[in-house]
């Protein structure tokens, strides 16, 4: 099992638009083979920096997700709403 922490940074005034897309993208990663578990966070006193953390079976599971056309899809609404790419990390129990 791994987990995948993703950093977003949001421009500044975009934040609803954001938490919309960022709903309908964690929506489709439910359906996606391997998904356990996700979640999203908020840093405190900075509202534009936002955390997402999910848990896969495995990388191959993540991997297939990452590059899906599904996500593609998704990610089309909620990368124009960043002022930076996203900054993915993989961890996994040791």
């Amino acid at each position: 099992m791994i987990k995948i922490l993703i950093e977003r940074h949001i421009m500044p005034g975009l934040e609803a638009e954001y938490e919309q897309a960022a709903r309908e993208a964690m929506r489709a990663s439910i359906n996606a083979r391997g998904f356990i578990a996700g979640e999203s966070l908020c840093e405190r006193h900075h509202p534009e920096r936002r955390l997402l953390i999910t848990q896969w079976r495995d990388l191959s599971a993540w991997k297939d997700w990452e590059h899906s056309p599904e996500r593609e899809r998704v990610m089309q609404h909620v990368l124009p709403l960043l002022t930076e790419e996203e900054d993915i990390r993989v961890f996994e129990h040791h």
